[in-house]
């Protein structure tokens, strides 16, 4: 009985203890709850309050930014103003209305005066910048000056002047500049320079407006100097314009300064070739151009050559040969010099029992209207038909057509003439076709250097026929003893005026028929091998 009498007083200590703890786990519960309820009731009032403000701060920031930088043409010039195909620049709504994500409409009126005061900090050195961006323009070579901007490159033909508008994170409280020539003979007196100018902070905030947008990059270059015979034209404006153009595929477009119409007509289908664009007259353009990237300059790598090793794909003087071939419309790489295929068609003709004549060689004479002319052309033509030859005599001028003077190279084994500009027609000879040049007095290392080595990159073979000091008419115009016939080298050590005036401009050649005749007869010879 005892022990009943004490554990029924147990049992009842034991019930309200545990629901003692039972009351407990409720309380610590509903504090946690209440805990939870606050810290959520607190992220949800005050939370989104701070985020969004952060993100109207950074939408604006970006906008701003984007708006200077990055769509630069739609900040600068209103909608109609600028040619973009209808398409319209998001950033340009921060210059006026933008809406928070509240819906309430915030006016952007802090634009203008972040451009003040931008301005005010730079004019005082009190503006950071990032790191400056690289040289836009290499003026290291000997031969010419380039400059290439990639990013918001504007062009303005009336001040003769392309600028650079750099990313906000690029601009420095100065903008460098530069003046060059566009030409690839930067050391010609009578080339007008280009500006370039990379724009400071202030002054990419005031740019002028674009009036037209371009979505193909461009290349600035002069057409002048000393253009006008078939050798500089070539290696001053075509080759060059070759190298610095052709890896765009004809997706670039061209700005001229000086720009000559007889140039434009006269080598339309390699410049329309080069760029399926307009052409536009520089210095008669009165907008502001924008495009992606400009290019000011060519480059250029010697004198009538290509250095393989400086060109986007490796282009060499052969690759511009095929490619002036094919913009002719001329016969294909693989098909012989014309002689030896005439050959297959008359061996072919032959075996279907059709006797006809032996084809003859063709060979095309370059009769120089001025100087280095020859004095005795019909003795030098009788002398080639006689050799064995069918002759074609033409004298090449300024105004005559391309493509007809080019098929009439074409169709010719041999090219001949005294050294000078006419012979630079060589490129529209055929794959071991021979340029046979004729080299007057005080000429004979110029004849390699501006031809010989050329003709041999390009595939076509060189024959030289070097006159004596009796077949050229200095001969007979100032003696045996006068420097320019028995000691030409001391005329070049005087400067290049002399030997201008010497060996270049009163020079004439009067061949010596008999002294000719084996050249002609090596030359049957090299063709039938």
């Amino acid at each position: 009985m005892a022990a009943n009498s004490f554990s029924a007083p147990a049992q009842a200590v034991k019930g309200a203890a545990k629901t003692l703890a039972h009351r407990r786990q409720a309380v610590v519960g509903l504090l946690f709850a209440l805990i939870v309820i606050l810290v959520l009731h607190t992220t949800v009032v005050f939370g989104p309050s701070r985020s969004t403000n952060d993100i109207v701060v950074l939408q604006s920031t970006s906008g701003e930014q984007n708006a200077r930088t990055s769509s630069p043409p739609a900040l600068l010039a209103p909608n109609n103003s600028i040619q973009d195909n209808g398409q319209k620049d998001g950033a340009a709504k921060n210059d006026g209305e933008r809406r928070d994500q509240l819906g309430q409409t915030v006016k952007n009126d802090a634009n203008d005066k972040m451009k003040e005061d931008l301005i005010g900090q730079e004019l005082d050195g009190d503006v950071k910048h990032g790191a400056p961006g690289k040289p836009i323009c290499d003026l290291s070579d000997p031969r010419y000056d380039i400059c290439e901007i990639t990013g918001d490159a504007r062009a303005m033909g009336a001040n003769r002047t392309v600028l650079y508008v750099p990313p906000a994170d690029e601009r420095g409280t100065d903008g460098p500049e530069w003046a060059i020539k566009d030409q690839s003979r930067k050391n010609l007196g009578d080339i007008k320079e280009v500006n370039v100018k990379t724009l400071s902070a202030a002054q990419s905030l005031v740019a002028p407006e674009c009036t037209s947008r371009h979505a193909v990059p461009a290349v600035l270059f002069a057409m002048n100097g000393i253009i006008g015979n078939p050798w500089h034209d070539l290696s001053d404006v075509l080759i060059p314009l070759f190298i610095t153009t052709r890896a765009y595929d004809g997706e670039v477009q061209f700005l001229v300064t000086e720009l000559q119409p007889w140039f434009v007509d006269k080598y339309r289908l390699v410049l329309t070739n080069l760029s399926r664009y307009d052409i536009i007259d520089f210095n008669k353009d009165a907008g502001v151009r924008c495009y992606p990237h400009i290019i000011v300059g060519l480059r250029s790598h010697g004198d009538l050559d290509i250095d393989p090793a400086r060109t986007p794909r490796n282009y060499t003087l052969l690759d511009f040969r095929l490619y002036i071939r094919d913009v002719f419309s001329l016969p294909p790489e693989g098909q012989g010099i014309p002689y030896k295929e005439a050959n297959k068609k008359n061996a072919a003709s032959n075996d279907n029992g059709t006797v006809t004549e032996n084809p003859k060689p063709r060979l095309l004479l370059i009769n120089r209207g001025e100087s280095r002319k020859f004095v005795n052309l019909p003795e030098v033509s009788s002398a080639v038909q006689a050799a064995g030859f069918e002759l074609l005599v033409m004298e090449p001028s300024r105004d005559m057509g391309m493509e007809e003077f080019a098929r009439a190279v074409d169709s010719c084994d041999v090219l001949m003439g005294v050294h000078g500009a006419a012979l630079t027609n060589f490129f529209f000879l055929r794959t071991n076709a021979v340029l046979l040049q004729v080299v007057g007095l005080g000429l004979e290392r110029e004849a390699l250097h501006y031809y010989g080595n050329q003709a041999k990159a390009v595939m076509v073979q060189h024959i030289q026929y070097f006159i004596s000091a009796e077949e050229s008419t200095l001969y007979e115009k100032y003696g045996k003893d006068h420097p320019a016939v028995s000691d030409p080298d001391s005329v070049h050590k005087q400067g290049w005026q002399g030997a201008k005036r010497y060996f270049w401009a009163e020079q004439d050649i009067r061949l010596n028929i008999t002294r000719f005749a084996p050249t002609l007869h090596q030359l049957i010879r090299t063709l039938r091998e």
